[in-house]
């Protein structure tokens, strides 16, 4: 019986045919992104934007009234209440910036939950506390500066890991990959302006991990084939090693997609970012380890030399003294 082969060994792909079409594309959807990030700002969850955030469910109603709760809640004098549906469409996310009064202060942040609360359940009997949390001002910045150091050391210790291991044009690849990655993610929760905590951090470091561990398996063919084939023109011997692991990088990908598909649409929502994160991850990694990772080597310069070590004197004298030269 044979096995089951999704991609056959003779399969022949032209990926860098089309590398100039992609890196376009994939230069305006990082622009793109940003863009949206700078404008449409990250919905900061009560990690990083602080506050009391309250979610709840209306047992005995089919949607959430967040248009109705904006408008009670504002007259609290808490700031703009920022109120979203939270999982099913009868559940809801709300929340508000302490005062500074109340920054440190828990006695003060549970009076002004139990405010708010005492406000919704006035005017909706079935309204059902499910979580009460706070986070201060200076605690969710502390989280968001951590983050952005944690994803930023984690980028620039893989590039010179790569830098190490390979070339330096090879680190410049996958770190320009990794911020293409992280930037296409980031514009994800910026346009459906999806909660984003900590655990999408979380999220995030993984996405570089995964993307990481596919670039390096093409890298390592890349370097093989560059010993083995000293005449091939670069295209020609990126397409051949991008060919020979692509069954490995479908079968991780499909692997993956597996297991957190059904976590995607039947798990619980608080996960639903998370792993949201995670799929849109597996898809543009495998992507940049195929047209940005790989094409960009042609730029920088990579030749068939690039891992043939330099001739010494030693050698040169050993090989005289064989009578080769």
């Amino acid at each position: 019986m044979k096995l089951l082969k999704l991609v056959p060994e003779t399969t022949n792909i032209k990926f860098l045919k089309w590398r100039v079409p992609f890196y376009v594309v994939s230069l305006l959807l990082i622009a793109a992104s940003w863009a949206l990030v700078m404008t449409k700002g990250l919905n900061y969850g009560v990690d990083f934007a602080g506050g009391q955030e309250i979610t709840g469910t209306f047992q005995q109603e089919a949607e959430a009234p967040v248009a109705e709760l904006r408008e009670t809640l504002s007259t609290l004098d808490y700031g703009e209440p920022v109120i979203q549906r939270f999982g099913d469409a009868n559940q809801v996310s709300i929340r508000v910036r302490l005062p500074e009064s109340a920054e440190g202060d828990p006695a003060a942040a549970n009076r002004i939950a139990e405010e708010i609360i005492s406000t919704v359940t006035t005017a909706h009997e079935d309204f059902r506390v499910d979580s009460n949390n706070t986070v201060s001002g200076k605690v969710s910045g502390e989280f968001r500066e951590k983050s952005v150091y944690a994803l930023l050391f984690a980028m620039i210790a893989i590039s010179i890991y790569i830098w190490i291991r390979f070339e330096w044009q090879f680190g410049v690849g996958a770190l320009f990959a990794l911020f293409h990655d992280v930037s296409l993610t980031l514009g994800m929760f910026a346009l459906f302006q999806l909660e984003f905590s900590l655990q999408i951090i979380a999220a995030i470091l993984a996405i570089i991990g995964y993307s990481l561990n596919d670039t390096i398996v093409v890298y390592d063919r890349i370097r093989e084939n560059l010993k083995k084939y000293r005449k091939m023109p670069l295209p020609e011997l990126l397409d051949l090693s991008v060919n020979e692991t692509l069954a490995r990088t479908v079968m991780t990908s499909l692997t993956l997609l597996v297991a957190l598909l059904p976590l995607l649409f039947f798990g619980p929502a608080s996960l639903f970012g998370l792993v949201a994160a995670i799929v849109l991850g597996i898809f543009v990694g495998t992507y940049s380890s195929v047209y940005m990772a790989a094409p960009i080597l042609v730029w920088l310069g990579v030749t068939s030399d690039s891992f043939v070590p330099e001739e010494t004197i030693a050698d040169r004298q050993e090989k005289k003294a064989r009578g080769e030269i």
